[in-house]
């Protein structure tokens, strides 16, 4: 695949993408890879895709591990950076790309714990493993980033509305990342058909995805 980042351009970096296994969190790491970072390759539940990827970029020749950890968990959370910290000594590039809040067997608070309280627990413990130069960022959807002034789905909206306060809290720690000389970056993007959001929405109201589409 084509790379937005010239080869070699990372090179003695480590990055750690959060819920990466699939989607767009793999084609980041695979991203990075290429670019010559470490990376880490963070999923919930899935290990063997995880370690899939972990394979598919060692043998294009780049450095990959994969670390399984509960983002809603902060024992969890903590041993991962510390599995980062042994394994790269520090960490250069943080991407919070995992979210949630759709899937069925949940509490009525996992989106929220999810997509602004963990997302805050990881940004702090990352970035103590970051020096000056460091940078940050979260992803996010454009249904959350407008929520405040764009309606969305009624199914999405509680989703969205969790990532919004996710965003707001995370930006509201810019002032201590910048004392720190670490960037803060936001990156929000339409949903995009076939990620497992667009597939649990699909699922649990057929036909809103292809209706939200034909509304735009």
């Amino acid at each position: 695949m084509n790379s937005p980042l010239q080869p070699g351009s990372l090179a003695g970096k480590t990055a750690l993408v959060t819920g990466s296994s699939r989607g767009i969190g793999a084609d980041t790491v695979k991203y990075f890879a290429a670019a010559g970072a470490n990376v880490v390759i963070n999923y919930r539940a899935k290990a063997p895709r995880a370690e899939k990827l972990v394979a598919e970029i060692e043998a294009a020749g780049g450095q990959a591990i994969a670390i399984g950890a509960d983002l809603t968990d902060p024992a969890s959370v903590t041993a991962m950076m510390d599995a980062v910290h042994e394994r790269f000594g520090g960490l250069d590039i943080l991407v919070l790309n995992a979210s949630g809040g759709m899937e069925s067997g949940m509490g009525e608070d996992y989106a929220l714990k999810l997509n602004r309280d963990a997302q805050v627990n990881v940004l702090t413990r990352g970035t103590e493993l970051m020096g000056p130069g460091g940078r940050v960022v979260f992803v996010t959807s454009h249904q959350a980033h407008f929520i405040r002034t764009v309606p969305t789905m009624p199914e999405y909206e509680a989703v969205a509305s969790s990532k919004r306060a996710g965003e707001d809290a995370l930006r509201a720690l810019i002032p201590e990342l910048e004392a720190k000389g670490i960037g803060f970056t936001v990156v929000s993007g339409d949903m995009i058909e076939g990620t497992i959001t667009a597939t649990l929405l699909e699922r649990a109201a057929p036909g809103a995805i292809d209706a939200r589409k034909e509304a735009a």
